[in-house]
């Protein structure tokens, strides 16, 4: 399973979730990806990751919206 591939440990990064065996959080993995960064450019540099860690990543930041809830807040006068 994907999902399998995101752990999350108190003594790793704070306890931020990271790429299985690695010290690569979900976090930095996404902002690279929202830099413009391509799959490949982020394999070459960090080659001890998979396309299938990229994609865990993905997939692990999607549940996490999943379950939230909007609400639209009233302006408070100043």
């Amino acid at each position: 399973m994907m999902i399998d591939r995101i752990t999350a440990n108190p003594k790793i990064l704070g306890g931020k979730p990271v790429i299985r065996g690695t010290r690569l959080s979900v976090e930095f993995i996404l902002e690279l990806l929202a830099s413009g960064m391509s799959e490949e450019a982020i394999l070459e540099d960090y080659p001890h990751i998979t396309r299938e860690d990229i994609r865990a990543c993905l997939k692990y930041a999607a549940r996490s919206c999943k379950n939230e809830i909007y609400l639209e807040l009233d302006p408070v006068a100043a």
